[in-house]
């Protein structure tokens, strides 16, 4: 399990501005990076390896 203690969250800059699509993201943590659900930030979030993060974000961009 990935201690997501010092993750500092930010808003995506994906995410849709309506207030209903809202993704937050922490990319501070050494090799990792933590996405949620703003709408829920004690709930689950997600951890990627930031290499698998980096190359889903340079997918999408394309």
């Amino acid at each position: 399990m990935v201690d997501l203690t010092d993750a500092r969250w930010r808003k995506s800059t994906r995410s849709g501005g309506n207030g209903g699509e809202c993704v937050e993201v922490a990319d501070n943590l050494p090799g990792i990076v933590a996405v949620r659900d703003s709408k829920d930030p004690h709930g689950p979030a997600l951890a990627f390896p930031a290499s698998a993060w980096a190359t889903f974000v340079g997918t999408i961009r394309r």
